[in-house]
């Protein structure tokens, strides 16, 4: 049964889908979309999950409110008690339901963060609440039931380095990351995701703000002392709405306690919540890839240098799992990481991939054989699978990360790079949507969202995710001035803002940063095909070719360069690169 129930006209599938993804990031389900066949079976299926939800949103445009069968879901839904309506384009709304308030969203640009929303969660959270049957207090003790009405939440911001050695900044970075993963097994807990709390980074953050724009309602800080042989770790976990402590603890213990110290950490602030904590959950938490604190410690180093896009970190972050794997052969974390660092180098450069792709695929073979069960190990095989053209293969292992965590980033940001290959614009919109819901910070999936628009011709939701890519661009460039990649993707957005001269002078910084990545040409190509420079554009994707690119699949489905395919030079590099493959 889902939480709610989203009723909508099909042909406003790509207007819908980041409302849903908006939705889901808030930690309730949705049904809206099954793939199934219309027929009887699917008008049985629709039925029973408008009975069960908690509660019917009627999404009304200009086509929706022609449809019987959405007006006929919206009077369901408003006689039961639980219809919430939104409104797109000033749709005109149907004559029976007018006398209900109506959130009108014409102002939304799709940012999941954005106040437009804030009155549709509000609704929805007290329909959701008033569905969900009282909690009995336990007869032994009433105090320890929960009293919270609506979902705890919670941001693990990363955990200063109080080490006074820079070096050691992917220790405590880990650390964070970890106590994340951890709360994330936590059914009764929503967790921000770590891209959007590790935004706030090393900066001065007014705690009861940060609850407020994420719409949380706790926060949690600490710091990290490693010296020799020991390790000191303090956490505070803050009510957002007081800033008041809620409860902090120092721990100064052996470092070979760390895994240990790690579980302890996590179910402390599970009790501090007065939350249960189910005995899988504590299971899944107690669970470690590894005892061994070396391998441990590479394995950090290399989750570290992975997130950076440069190759030579990337080739530094193998490196490291590599030496994770030595010492203890059985951490499939680290073998996961290893296959899925490699396979996304020869993705940016396919010329290494008679180099990389046989460790990459010994690496997610071992990791499935470990832990079949975690959603790392089928990503890492589905990117490993999609750069080797393997697509029917990957596409399963991409459904089956997702059905594992539905709230993996990695799962839906690839699985859409994948369906892109495949041509399917609607579902990979669908995907990076869903994962800019789970780190609305982070710009990559709104900047590839752009062009499955425009293959789908939706000029307004192109130009709410321009404004949207925009600002999270702007706002990264204002923590990490050197992120090139941010140069290369704002370099686009400027030339489709009409800002031809600063997306030219961020085109060439893009380039200075990386003047051997196959892909910033690539990139540049792209962005000089919207300008309409026709002739810059094919060189530049020549020189893409040139520094390692053969991923034809992708350049014959990327929507930018389509008026580029009757170009007999375009032609040439495609059979080329056909030949190649």
């Amino acid at each position: 049964m889902a939480d709610v129930f989203v009723s909508y006209a099909r042909s406003d599938k790509a207007l819908v889908a980041p409302l849903v993804a908006a939705i889901e990031a808030k930690g309730w389900s949705v049904w809206w979309d099954p793939a199934i066949v219309p027929g009887e079976e699917f008008d049985r299926l629709i039925s029973t999950e408008l009975k069960r939800a908690a509660v019917v949103l009627v999404v009304w445009t200009p086509t929706s409110v022609n449809s019987r069968w959405v007006r006929g879901e919206a009077r369901d839904g408003a006689d039961r008690g639980i219809l919430v309506p939104v409104r797109f384009e000033q749709a005109e709304l149907p004559i029976d339901v007018r006398a209900l308030h109506t959130i009108d969203l014409d102002t939304w640009t799709g940012d999941p963060r954005a106040a437009d929303l804030l009155p549709m969660f509000q609704a929805l959270e007290a329909l959701i609440n008033r569905a969900k049957p009282a909690i009995p207090a336990a007869p032994t003790n009433p105090s320890s039931s929960p009293s919270r009405t609506a979902r705890a939440s919670i941001c693990v911001l990363p955990f200063a380095n109080m080490s006074g050695d820079p070096e050691q900044e992917y220790f405590s970075d880990g650390i964070s990351e970890d106590v994340i993963t951890d709360l994330s097994k936590v059914s009764s807990l929503f967790v921000v995701a770590r891209n959007t709390s590790f935004t706030h980074k090393g900066r001065n953050v007014d705690l009861q703000q940060l609850a407020q724009r994420l719409g949380i309602t706790h926060v949690l800080e600490g710091s990290v002392r490693k010296a020799g042989g020991r390790v000191r770790i303090t956490a505070q976990l803050i009510d957002g709405r007081t800033g008041g402590h809620l409860w902090a603890e120092r721990y100064d213990r052996d470092l070979q306690d760390i895994f240990a110290l790690q579980d302890e950490i996590s179910e402390a602030i599970v009790a501090a919540l007065k939350l249960r904590l189910l005995p899988e959950e504590k299971r899944a938490i107690e669970t470690r890839d590894t005892s061994n604190l070396a391998a441990f410690d590479f394995y950090l180093r290399g989750r570290q240098l992975m997130r950076r896009e440069k190759e030579a970190e990337s080739r530094a972050a193998a490196d490291m799992f590599r030496q994770a794997t030595r010492l203890d052969p059985a951490f499939a974390s680290a073998h996961a990481g290893l296959a899925q660092v490699l396979a996304l180098i020869v993705f940016r450069r396919q010329l290494l991939a008679v180099e990389m792709m046989p460790e990459a695929r010994r690496a997610s073979q071992r990791a499935l054989e470990l832990a079949p069960e975690r959603m790392e190990t089928w990503v890492a095989r589905a990117v490993v699978l999609m750069v080797g053209r393997e697509w029917a293969a990957s596409g399963e292992a991409f459904e089956r990360a997702i059905q594992i965590d539905p709230r993996s980033f990695d799962a839906h940001y690839f699985y859409a790079r994948y369906l892109v290959t495949r041509g399917d614009h609607a579902k990979a919109l669908e995907h990076y949507e869903r994962a800019s819901a789970i780190e609305p910070t982070s710009y990559l999936p709104i900047v590839m969202s752009i062009q499955e628009y425009r293959a789908l011709a939706d000029t307004a939701g192109a130009r709410r995710a321009v404004e949207r890519a925009w600002k999270a661009i702007e706002e990264q460039l204002a923590l990490d001035p050197g992120d090139s990649a941010a140069y290369d993707h704002g370099s686009g957005l400027l030339m489709l803002l009409g800002r031809t001269e600063e997306s030219r002078q961020f085109g060439e910084r893009a380039l200075a940063l990386r003047p051997d990545d196959p892909m910033t040409h690539y990139n540049a190509a792209c962005i000089a095909a919207i300008g309409e420079d026709y002739e810059r554009a094919l060189t530049l994707l020549e020189r893409a070719t040139d520094l390692g690119f053969r991923s034809v699949d992708w350049l014959m489905n990327d929507n930018d360069l389509v008026p580029l395919h009757g170009d007999p030079r375009f032609q040439a590099l495609v059979a080329s690169l056909q030949a190649q493959q």
